[in-house]
């Protein structure tokens, strides 16, 4: 468990925040530019001496001030990656790797240099120097440095920011590979929801230096009383999901929930494999009679359990699906001349293309 509680005063700005996270697994610290992500990263890491605060990691005690205990950096064992990769520029792909290994401790357990190049798959840059590789080459390089310093956590800013879209994609799978291997408490800070669903087991989400909520990502997910509904048009109900199987003649994969299932489009893993979907409100409408003839692949029957307004003009609908809780954002003028009201049997209506990249 990682125990946080830090309290900084900048000009104009002040970081007051307190959150447990688990002990392994992934935190994605989440919230807008400015809000006080990188300066949680930068206390933690040892780089920023916060005015008031304790830091614990799993009984460890890396920072306390009342106490006047602050562990210095090299000894808080802190893996640190940043939007830029921060490789040496002089020095091979191999070399930079190795500087990682000189920084363990001695005696300290973790992989080596040939299990981290596989696993990131990097073993043919091994001679290329970092002005030769690409974005997301970069940063797997410098990824496999930090695990090479065998930490005791990881701490990434914003790691993926920088790069365009088909390299996030290709970087993406090598975060879940290290995550499900080595099983390392990660605080992950980002502001793409996608990352989120593919990494995180928990979420903090901050707003101009305090922390809004933190909790399970699933359950933060489907909370109307935040602000990601209003704010984001890709918010929406996280389900977790396994792989039933695949129809390649028709592109889709079929996805076991809490609800029943969903048909998504084509996916890999083979049935089993566990599988992540977010399903965006905006995304979802709803039918008051059971459609048919219709184009949309997802129809379930879900148990209306309240109508929140979004504004003036639109409104949130909390779905019951079986277990499963989804949200569907749609017009003030719809649930009125529906005759929407709580407890009411409906259609929730899902096009399969509507699923915004299920992650492992």
């Amino acid at each position: 468990m990682l125990d946080a509680a830090i309290r900084h005063r900048f000009p104009g700005f002040t970081l007051d925040i307190a959150f447990q996270a688990p002990s392994p697994g992934v935190t994605a610290v989440f919230g807008p530019s400015g809000c006080g992500k990188s300066t949680l990263l930068a206390a933690v890491a040892g780089l920023l001496h916060p005015d008031e605060g304790r830091l614990a990691l799993d009984g460890a005690v890396l920072l306390d001030t009342a106490a006047r205990i602050a562990a210095p950096p090299e000894r808080r064992r802190c893996g640190v990656v940043f939007q830029d990769a921060r490789l040496f520029p002089h020095l091979s792909v191999e070399t930079n790797l190795r500087y990682g290994l000189r920084r363990a401790p001695r005696g300290a357990e973790g992989p080596g240099l040939e299990e981290i190049t596989a696993l990131l798959g990097i073993g043919h840059l091994l001679a290329r120097r970092p002005a030769a590789l690409s974005g997301g080459e970069k940063q797997r390089v410098a990824l496999g440095r930090a695990l090479l310093s065998r930490p005791r956590i990881l701490l990434m800013d914003e790691p993926l920011a920088a790069l365009d879209a088909a390299r996030r994609a290709e970087v993406l799978p090598y975060l879940a590979r290290v995550r499900d291997r080595f099983r390392l408490p990660m605080l992950y800070v980002t502001h793409a929801l996608d990352e989120v669903d593919r990494l995180a087991d928990h979420l903090v989400l901050l707003q101009a230096g305090r922390v809004l909520a933190s909790g399970p990502v699933e359950e933060l997910a489907a909370r109307t009383d935040l602000p990601l509904l209003a704010t984001r048009r890709d918010a929406g109900a996280l389900l977790a999901c396994v792989v039933l199987g695949h129809d390649p003649a028709r592109g889709l994969t079929r996805l076991g929930f809490a609800g029943g299932e969903l048909r998504v489009p084509l996916q890999d893993g083979a049935p089993g494999t566990p599988i992540r979907v977010r399903v965006r409100a905006r995304d979802v409408a709803v039918a008051t009679e059971e459609p048919r003839g219709l184009s949309v692949q997802n129809i379930l029957p879900a148990t209306l359990e309240a109508i929140e307004p979004m504004g003036a003009l639109e409104a949130v609908l909390r779905l019951r699906i079986g277990e499963a809780l989804l949200l569907a954002r749609i017009t003030a003028d719809a649930a009125a001349r529906l005759g929407l009201h709580p407890g009411q049997r409906i259609w929730a209506l899902v096009k399969s293309v509507a699923f915004a990249g299920p992650g492992g």
